[in-house]
């Protein structure tokens, strides 16, 4: 709060598809669709009928012991969409809950199998997955992670593929395979005490958007089998088309054991989280014992309003073919950012779906706060992480708003580099 006296609040009266508006009538591209959630374009007219409908129904209703027709449905569309091999939904309120629920239900599924000693779990160097303490403890973002230590149980990091510590001469697919060779090393020696491995399929985000080869994902499914360790996918992020395909982990061709999803999955209108499991994950608490069944709940989960939004977000992805038209727009942005990647100041410039990032050269310590406070005065939401700045914008972004963003971004970098 304190910084605030120096980089004050951003008042937002209002939002109309890729803008925020503020009190005096500013505008604002939001290029990072408010921290990756928003799809579809803020105050979207075809979310907020559903919406509209759905308050006229049934705003909530306690999901133990009774269900309502959007959560049902949310869940049979989820799971076609992993035509069906992901067949069960857990629900929470947040990506952090959608960790927790997972890592827990992993726990857990090792014990009610009498595996007792497989309560461990391992993440890629650099990771994030949440702020509560279990996400917390998966992650791997010293910002976060140190100051609560005390308080969590350990994990263990392997190498993570992000292409950008590849070696001189080495492609992003075979520095993903020499990364795969130390999980097979860590496993091979851990793989009874260990519960399941978390992963941030293609892209790991709060870490400066490391980007890797999908060869890693398929060699982590075929370990992950051999040593009987759960993979949990964590498409909080990546989820919802933003990696270039539905899922990211259907680059790679694989299925993991457990899916966690939110941000993206109300297009940014409410809160949810949905993990989805298989049907063997579900078979191990299938029980007359309440004990050995999972446990875990908040007062809202499966609110009727969250799922309805998630519903409509789903039936814009079906009717406007969402993936096929990103791949164009994926082109014009990309073309359009030629001259960024070719700044000589920028290094590493990348990009995996609707997502782009890249590094500026600056050794200044307070870059990133410079950087967005420049970008606000060029009508530009955007918040770098360190010295990456990233864009990844709301699907609907058109081509005159894909100009301001790449020359309000070329007038910014010059700005906070001079």
């Amino acid at each position: 709060m304190k910084q605030h006296e120096m980089l004050p609040l951003l008042p937002i009266a209002r939002g109309s598809g890729a803008w925020l508006y503020d009190f005096e009538g500013r505008r604002y591209l939001d290029a990072i669709s408010s921290w990756w959630v928003n799809l579809f374009g803020h105050a979207n007219p075809r979310i907020n009928a559903a919406l509209h409908e759905q308050i006229e129904t049934l705003e909530h209703v306690i999901l133990a012991g009774c269900t309502h027709a959007p959560v049902v449905e949310l869940s049979e569309r989820l799971s076609a969409l992993t035509a069906g091999k992901l067949g069960h939904c857990f629900y929470g309120s947040d990506g952090a809950s959608a960790v927790e629920i997972a890592l827990k239900m992993s726990f857990h599924y090792w014990r009610n199998n009498g595996r007792h000693e497989k309560s461990g779990f391992v993440s890629l160097a650099g990771s994030y997955h949440g702020e509560t303490l279990g996400a917390l403890s998966v992650t791997d973002v010293a910002l976060f992670k140190d100051t609560y230590a005390a308080l969590l149980r350990q994990s263990a990091q392997v190498a993570s593929p992000d292409w950008r510590l590849a070696g001189a001469g080495e492609t992003p697919r075979e520095f993903a395979i020499r990364c795969a060779r130390a999980l097979e090393a860590h496993l091979e020696q851990h793989h009874d005490k260990t519960a399941a491995l978390i992963v941030e399929p293609l892209i790991q985000g709060a870490t400066g958007m490391a980007m890797y080869d999908a060869e890693y994902l398929r060699r982590a499914r075929a370990l992950c089998d051999r040593y009987e360790v759960h993979l949990i996918a964590d498409e909080i992020m990546t989820g919802f088309g933003r990696s270039g395909t539905f899922f990211a982990h259907e680059q790679a061709a694989i299925v993991p054991d457990f899916l966690c999803l939110s941000k993206g999955i109300t297009g940014g209108y409410l809160p949810l989280a949905a993990v989805l499991a298989s049907d063997t994950i579900y078979q191990a608490f299938y029980d007359d014992a309440t004990a050995r069944g999972f446990l875990h709940s908040h007062s809202y989960t499966g609110n009727a309003l969250a799922c309805r939004a998630a519903l409509a977000t789903l039936d814009i992805f079906a009717a406007d073919d969402v993936i096929a038209a990103n791949r164009a727009k994926r082109a014009a942005l990309t073309l359009a950012a030629a001259p960024i990647a070719a700044h000589p100041r920028v290094r590493n410039f990348r990009n995996t779906g609707m997502i782009w990032a890249f590094e500026i050269d600056s050794d200044d310590d307070r870059f990133a706060r410079r950087f967005h406070q420049a970008a606000l005065g060029r009508g530009l939401l955007l918040r770098p992480i360190g010295n990456t700045v990233y864009f990844m914008p709301p699907y609907i972004i058109d081509d005159e708003q894909i100009e301001w963003l790449i020359a309000g971004t070329l007038a910014t970098i010059a700005e906070s580099t001079a």
